[in-house]
């Protein structure tokens, strides 16, 4: 494995335990500030909105949560690199019953100033039962 591999990996494993530990600047500084995302039934979005989002559910109200991710396909491919992924995710509320989102992912990294940052990101996952 190749050392940028290496270091994607690190970021997205960072990314997850970030996003467990509620701590939203972290998980901000791992990508690029035009950064688009892309998920089922709403428009693509970008960093303002994702923080936004982010600390809408900060605080004592927060969800719990938590991932587990399967890489199924890297390329690095100079500046950039293109992650295929299988993700599951479970969404914890403090009062309620967990959400379970399943699907796969396909997410684009890019090298800036000598480190690998999240750029693109779609996703389709769908809430399961459980």
């Amino acid at each position: 494995m190749s050392e940028d591999e290496a270091e994607i990996r690190r970021l997205i494993d960072q990314w997850h335990a970030a996003t467990r530990a509620g701590d939203i600047p972290t998980v901000l500084g791992l990508m690029t500030d035009d950064v688009v995302f892309q998920v089922p039934g709403r428009p693509p979005f970008g960093k303002a909105e994702f923080e936004s989002m982010s600390r809408a559910s900060a605080g004592a109200s927060q969800p719990r949560i938590d991932a587990e991710q399967h890489i199924d396909e890297l390329r690095v491919l100079g500046d950039f690199a293109c992650v295929r992924s299988s993700l599951r995710i479970v969404i914890t509320p403090p009062d309620g019953a967990p959400l379970v989102r399943v699907g796969t992912t396909l997410t684009l990294f890019r090298r800036e100033s000598d480190r690998w940052l999240l750029a693109r990101d779609a996703n389709l996952l769908a809430t399961v039962g459980q």
